[in-house]
């Protein structure tokens, strides 16, 4: 069995599709999916889903970076802080892809977020673009907290993962992208334990070869199982039998 660590069946581009999805991914031995949660828009849509799929969907809570904004990051907190039953505080973190007007806010939504999971004893699930340096601040000062986690859509360098864990436990979220022709992120993963390895899809984005531009589902998990396989020197069921182990360990699932 496969664990896919980072899904969105209720994004609208696979939500019509998503019971459908959801048994492809069954049928392709992906036996544990877990619903990132981006904020209170979606969220409803992301529970009914998930409730239906009891020990096989499980769901984070968390305020995605790029839906936090000056006006209304206060009242999405409030909604994060009274969710229970999750498996981890995420997706949160740092994005200044589309620029830098909230990242004052997005810092703050990422400090408290943060406290939030060490108060509850939860795992993080970590969002990042163009903000490493900002993020490795932030965990610096929160290294206070004991964080555990993983690094979603892992795109750094070596040299990040290892600072990174100078100030916590963190893993590595492995997507589609490891399959790219031209990502470098298969040379950085050779030198990454075997013990913070994740795999996800971050469907329905990021396909992996051969479904590259397509949307992406869970049941793409095992083409993303086998390149990490191939980069690990390892047999496909050691890969699946380690990853599925590093996150059920992590997420208590």
């Amino acid at each position: 069995m496969l664990v896919d660590t980072h899904t969105h069946f209720y994004d609208e581009w696979l939500l019509p599709d998503a019971e459908a999805a959801i048994q492809r991914a069954i049928d392709a031995g992906v036996g544990k999916m877990i619903q990132a949660d981006v904020d209170s828009t979606e969220r409803p849509r992301m529970w009914e889903i998930g409730l239906r799929h009891p020990g096989v969907l499980f769901q984070m809570a968390g305020l995605y970076p790029g839906s936090v904004t000056a006006d209304n990051w206060r009242y999405e907190l409030d909604q994060v802080q009274g969710i229970t039953g999750v498996v981890a505080i995420g997706e949160i973190g740092l994005d200044y892809h589309e620029g830098r007007e909230f990242e004052k806010e997005q810092k703050e939504v990422l400090r408290l977020q943060l406290e939030l999971a060490a108060q509850r004893n939860l795992p993080v699930n970590i969002h990042l673009r163009d903000a490493w340096e900002d993020l490795l601040t932030i965990f610096k000062d929160c290294r206070h907290l004991n964080l555990r986690g993983n690094l979603h859509c892992f795109s750094g360098s070596y040299e990040v993962y290892e600072e990174a864990n100078r100030y916590g436990d963190w893993s590595v979220g492995i997507g589609g992208v490891v399959t790219f022709k031209n990502s470098k992120l298969a040379t950085t993963l050779e030198r990454i334990p075997l013990h913070h390895i994740l795999l996800e899809t971050d469907a329905p984005y990021l396909a992996p070869v051969p479904h590259r531009g397509e949307r992406n589902e869970s049941s793409f998990l095992p083409l993303i199982a086998q390149k990490v396989a191939e980069v690990k020197g390892l047999t496909m069921e050691e890969c699946e039998r380690i990853t599925t182990e590093n996150a059920e360990r992590l997420f208590n699932i």
